[in-house]
């Protein structure tokens, strides 16, 4: 890069004047309190910030402070996360919690190295919160950085390549503002989500981009060739029936999945792995094959019925799921010697109370895994349908 030191200068004036008339209005801006900007940029990891707002100010609420965060429950934690996913983020921050309550007194540490050090937090987030927090001039190197100053340099190295890491840092270490730091990195986040866009959906929007003048790919006609990505590797499919089994109480059994592993620790109901083939046959007809696995469940059943089908997108797996309800027989009596802590039976309604008048387990007091929440959103419209019909 051979830019003189006035270009760098007027560069910096005007993002951060763009920056300042146009910056995004989100709750996390109102402070540099670290503890409140890594929870913001945890929670922003592959989600969108519109998603994330109502999160964080609930999150904010409940855990206000490190140490409120590292006593949390582990159950409540997950339930207060559910829907966000990525469910490893809620548990490294309670784990970073303990490490700055135990290792810091309580005090976020003010140095990169030691903010690397913390329990999840990666370069980029340690480069966010040194910069917005401490006014350390460290460039927090996102998917929108690169996007921007590949086509400002026209630089055609892979994004998707750890390696490439360092060619941007090179590049905007020298670009930084050492007295807005925080602001700069935030305004190229901004920059790269509202002008600076993908080609797809959006492209980009280079009549209104505070940096047209020093664009090189603007100038070229290229924008659009920048930045230079490989395609990513395909998820995995994976096929599931999934068994709703629903006792006369009106309670559904949920299963705890393992302690390690994706989605650990969330509960949903009991599934079972089945071919490619099958699951279609099973979509396309609507018929429940005698010869289907059930899993083991507390009671006998008396009635199959395929209700719906939807797919569920993680980072490395596409889980394709089919919603099997199920009836026990009409002498169905709750065995609660069958259960145990990973196991339960769980009303809807929390309202509904024991017969000693204690409030039953409902699915607002659990943490559920992702697919869960859109099964029971499935089964709540199907139950309102069939109370219309009635």
């Amino acid at each position: 890069m051979d830019w003189s030191k006035n270009q760098i200068k007027e560069f910096q004036q005007d993002l951060l004047s763009w920056y300042d008339d146009n910056k995004k209005p989100l709750p996390w801006r109102k402070t540099t309190e670290p503890y409140k900007i890594w929870i913001s940029e945890i929670m922003s990891q592959q989600t969108q910030v519109e998603t994330v707002m109502p999160y964080y100010e609930r999150f904010m609420k409940k855990y206000p402070t490190i140490e409120t965060l590292a006593q949390a429950d582990d159950a409540e934690l997950l339930k207060l996360w559910e829907g966000l996913g990525y469910y490893s983020r809620a548990r490294n921050l309670k784990i970073a919690a303990h490490e700055v309550v135990d290792k810091y007194n309580g005090k976020f540490p003010d140095n990169l190295a030691d903010i690397l050090s913390l329990k999840g937090i990666g370069p980029y987030t340690a480069a966010a919160i040194a910069s917005i927090s401490f006014g350390l001039a460290e460039p927090a190197i996102d998917g929108n950085l690169m996007r921007v100053t590949s086509r400002v340099f026209e630089l055609d190295c892979d994004i998707s390549k750890s390696s490439s890491r360092k060619i941007f840092d090179g590049y905007l270490r020298k670009l930084i503002s050492k007295k807005r730091p925080g602001d700069f990195n935030q305004a190229l986040m901004d920059l790269g989500s509202l002008v600076c866009s993908p080609k797809s959906p959006k492209s980009p929007k280079c009549e209104a981009c505070p940096l047209l003048n020093y664009c090189a790919a603007a100038a070229s006609g290229k924008q659009l060739n920048y930045p230079v990505k490989t395609k990513k590797i395909k998820q995995k499919d994976l096929y599931f029936t999934a068994f709703a089994l629903e006792n006369s109480l009106g309670e559904y059994y949920l299963e705890k999945r393992p302690s390690k592993g994706l989605l650990a620790d969330m509960w949903t109901f009991p599934l079972t792995e089945l071919p490619a083939a099958d699951f279609e046959k099973m979509i396309t007809d609507g018929s429940v094959s005698k010869n289907i696995v059930i899993p083991e469940l507390p009671e006998s059943i008396s009635k199959m019925e395929y209700i719906a089908n939807f797919t569920h997108i993680f980072s490395h797996q596409k889980w394709h799921l089919a919603i099997i309800k199920l009836k026990p027989e009409e002498t169905f009596e709750v065995a609660d010697e069958l259960l145990s802590e990973d196991k339960m039976w769980v009303h809807f309604d929390s309202k509904v109370l024991t017969e000693n008048g204690q409030p039953k387990v409902s699915r607002s007091q659990i943490p559920l895994a992702g697919p869960q929440v859109k099964m029971f959103e499935i089964l709540d419209k199907k139950n309102k349908k069939i109370d219309l019909l009635k």
